[in-house]
Order: C-alpha cells, then sequence, then structure tokens
C-alpha cells in the first residue's frame, strides 16, 4: 500500500496541470488511504488550489530583518565596600552582551524588536542585512506587551509593511525570519497552529498576552524577528518558544500585529504606551461556569470584580457578567478581551456585549488610563508624580541633548519634587535606580507615586543631578 500511496503522491507532481475532470482517476475519495494522501498533497496548496511559495515572501522580508546586539554593564553592588580589596571579582564592573532580531517598519529606520531584547541595555548595536552597522537610540518599550522600538539615523531602507493578524487562519503558511544562534538572515516556514494564545509569561500587571502560535521553527536570537505570511507581511513579532530543552520543540509564540502596530504608534508619538483599561477582574469561561449560569456555550469571560469608579462599573457592569464582544470582534478568553481593549486608549468609547441572567445586554463605556484617569487627547503622554507633570520627551529631542532615554519635568506644584528642588524643564533619567522611559515608569518606579530613595538627571543649564535618600 505504501508503494501505491507513493506513487499517487509522485504523480500528482507530475500532472499538475492535467484536466481537472481527470482527477477522478486518481483520486477515489471511496478509499481511505486515497483520502489521506490527498489530505496531505492539498496542505501543500492555498485555498484557491494554488501551490505555495515561499521564496517570494523569503525574499521580500530577509532584508527588512536585522541583528540586534547589546551590551550592558553589571556589578559593582556589593554592600561591603571593602569587598573589592579582598578580591571580591563579582563586585567588579563587568559586560555582558546579548544578542537578538529586530524588523524594519519604515524606510527612515524604525525598528521593532521585544522589550526582552534591550531591557537595560547601555548600548544597542543593529547589524543590517548588508553587514552595515550603526548605533540604535531606544524610542520607547513596552513591558506589557513585551515590545521595544529602536531608530537608527538611516534612509532608503528596505522595511517590511504591516499585514492583517485578524484575517490569519488556523493551519495558514507563515515564516519566521531571524537570528537564531546569531546566524543571520535565517528563514523558516511553518502553519498558524492557534491564535489568541494566553501563556503567563509576560511578569507586569496590565500584561496582554493574545500570542500567534505556530510550529515554524524558532530558537535562542529569533526574539524581535518577523513573522510574515506568504506576501511578505508582517503579521507577528516572534518572542517566546515552549520547549522543555529550550531549543525548538514546534511550539513558537509571536505578537501579533494588532497589538504590535498600536504599541508602536504611542511609542512614536507619545515615548509610552497609553494603556487603556476597563477596571475588572476577569476569568475564562469554563464548563462549570457556564453550566451554573445557564450559558449556551462555554465561551466568553466572566467578570469576578468591578473596580469602584472604573469604566466598567461606570457602565453599569456588575459581577457574574459574562463579557462575549468587544465594539462586535468576539471575545472568546481573557487573552481575546485583553487584546482587543490593547488597541484603545484612556478616553476612547467602546461598546460591549455580555451576558446577565441568560439574557443578552449591551452597555457603552469610556475607557480609563491604568491610574484611573481618563485623559484627553491633549494631555496623553503626560503624567503627574509627586506635584511634577512628566512628559515624554521625543527621539528627536534626545538626539539633539545626547540622551537615550528620560522623562521631562514640565509643571511642579506642591510636592515632595517641590521639596527636594526639582524644578521645571529638568530631566529625569533614573529613578529608584531604575532607568526611566516614560512618565509611567516614574510612577510605577516609585510604588504609585510613596518611594522616592534616589533620583538622578539633567538639570536645565546641562548638568547632571544625582540625589540619594535615607530609607
Amino acid at each position: 500500500m505504501m508503494a501505491v500511496l507513493g506513487a499517487v503522491i509522485t504523480l500528482f507532481v507530475h500532472t499538475k496541470y492535467f484536466d481537472k475532470s481527470l482527477s477522478s482517476v486518481f483520486y477515489d475519495n471511496s478509499i481511505p488511504e486515497f483520502r489521506e494522501a490527498r489530505a496531505l498533497l492539498t496542505s501543500f496548496q492555498t485555498s484557491d488550489g494554488q501551490q505555495v511559495d515561499f521564496t517570494y515572501a523569503a525574499e521580500q522580508t530577509v532584508q527588512g530583518v536585522v541583528y540586534v546586539q547589546t551590551r550592558r554593564v553589571v556589578g559593582n553592588q556589593s554592600d561591603n565596600p571593602m569587598s573589592e580589596l579582598f578580591g571580591n571579582r563579582n563586585s567588579r564592573p563587568r559586560e555582558q552582551r546579548a544578542a537578538g532580531s529586530g524588523v524594519i517598519i519604515s524606510a527612515d529606520g524604525y525598528i521593532i524588536t521585544n522589550n526582552h531584547v534591550i531591557e537595560n541595555a547601555s548600548e544597542i548595536e543593529i547589524t543590517l542585512y548588508d553587514n552595515r552597522t550603526m548605533k540604535a537610540e531606544l524610542v520607547g518599550r513596552d513591558p506589557s506587551t513585551d515590545i521595544a522600538l529602536l531608530k537608527i539615523a538611516a534612509n532608503n531602507l528596505h522595511y517590511i509593511r504591516y499585514g492583517d493578524s485578524d484575517a490569519l487562519r488556523l493551519g495558514e503558511w507563515v515564516l519566521a525570519v531571524g537570528n537564531p544562534f546569531s546566524l543571520t538572515s535565517t528563514v523558516t516556514a511553518g502553519i498558524v497552529s492557534a491564535k489568541g494564545r494566553g501563556l503567563r509569561i509576560i511578569n507586569e500587571e496590565y500584561s496582554i498576552e493574545s500570542f500567534i502560535q505556530t510550529d515554524a521553527a524558532l530558537n535562542m536570537g529569533n526574539s524581535g524577528g518577523a513573522l510574515v505570511n506568504t506576501r511578505g507581511l508582517l503579521v507577528g513579532i516572534t518572542t517566546a518558544i515552549l520547549s522543555p530543552s529550550g531549543t525548538s520543540a514546534g511550539n513558537a509564540f509571536a505578537v501579533p500585529t494588532s497589538i504590535v502596530k498600536k504599541v508602536v504608534e504611542d511609542l512614536q508619538q507619545f515615548g509610552e504606551v497609553k494603556r487603556a483599561v476597563m477596571g475588572v477582574n476577569i476569568i475564562d469561561v469554563n464548563s462549570e461556569i457556564a453550566e451554573k449560569l445557564k450559558l449556551d456555550k462555554v465561551s466568553g469571560v466572566l467578570i469576578m470584580g468591578v473596580t469602584a469608579n472604573g469604566a466598567a462599573a461606570g457602565a453599569g457592569l456588575q459581577e457574574q457578567d459574562v463579557i462575549i464582544a468587544i465594539n462586535d470582534a468576539a471575545v472568546n478568553t481573557r487573552a481575546e478581551l485583553q487584546e482587543q481593549v490593547g488597541r484603545y486608549r484612556p478616553g476612547d468609547r467602546a461598546t460591549v456585549r455580555y451576558i446577565r441572567n441568560g439574557r443578552e445586554q449591551t452597555a457603552s463605556l469610556t475607557l480609563q488610563g491604568i491610574a484611573g484617569n481618563n485623559l484627553a487627547a491633549a494631555d496623553r503622554g503626560t503624567d503627574v508624580v509627586f506635584g511634577a507633570k512628566l512628559s515624554a520627551i521625543s527621539a528627536t529631542e534626545k538626539r539633539r541633548i545626547n540622551i537615550l532615554n528620560g522623562v521631562r519635568i514640565m509643571e511642579v506644584n506642591d510636592g515632595k519634587f517641590k521639596d527636594i528642588g526639582m524644578r521645571e524643564g529638568y530631566i529625569i533619567l533614573s529613578i529608584n535606580d531604575r532607568r526611566v522611559d516614560a512618565p509611567s515608569d516614574v510612577y510605577v518606579f516609585t510604588d504609585n507615586g510613596s518611594t522616592l530613595k534616589s533620583i538622578s538627571g539633567v538639570q536645565t543649564n546641562g548638568t547632571t543631578f544625582n540625589y540619594q535618600f535615607g530609607n
């Protein structure tokens, strides 16, 4: 039987241009082995019967993926100042290097990568497909989605255009382009294994995980690379693998462009991501919940708690409501709900469809920011901490004043910052020994504006300051 099956496959390859009326001669659907053979063969065709060809997508994208190398200095953190004298080498500063991938998304040098590729880096270096090497600056980063945006001083670059990750179908062919094990410009192929996958791997309070899962081979160094469809359009940023050995095991995950595009737009415009929230605690509906609430199917997201004065509370949503759609986009899981809400900014309005007591209802709400504020468009990109109004700094301005990160103090009112001598125009580079890239970092790194142990930055006259405070 294997000989017969092999013959059928060979025959198909050499007779793909035969008259379709002859197909019944070679493929008798009443024979199980022929049904299996035909399923195998058609898996290498598109839905319209055309043969899948990866060469176009590979040629269109390989030049748009870059090699990202980072450097950072670690060590010199011993509590004992005498340890250096007695040969404790672990306290001496030393350089660590790491590498990953990035995707060029504009001709003037904007590059997407993963936040975990560049986190805490003191220097970022990009190597292009043509082997040119240049320094990159960090425009902004979003730990909640593990996305970061870089910029290099270059023009007329080959870049990859966005595709529609929402349109991806299970079983559709995709290519992963990156630099595994420092093997630059590597292309692998696979199919879309699942969508809306939540893994709980981003350790952030407001993390958004709705990964595309694929069996394209990914390994260390692929992080931040491109996941593209067969037309060479970007549908995801490769981010993680699930493997007992740490190498490819057929389970790879990418952040979909439905999330990436909004993050990148915010980072370009504000230097940080303006995260909208509904103000609910949620879990996936399971069989037990569906039975208890007499739901028609095991699908949707159950509200377990509603934040006081939050967007959901203001719209009348309650515990035990089951959310099934946002703005007509169905949400079957917690990950899908997070993905949909993550497309909006504070102040945007959304319509929520939900089930309460067996009846489907709708509610209109105004999404809020993480701190509970409802920001108007003119105020986005600012935060108020310790009485000071902080603003993001554009990439152009950072280049002009020769800094890689920081936020500017726009206004100083009564509060701790005024008490310690902070003034309008000062730039905060770090706070509580953590690098500041966005106004929200100052709020988060000070335990929601309650703890200040250290602060460093640049004064209006260009000199630096570095203050340390007791506990």
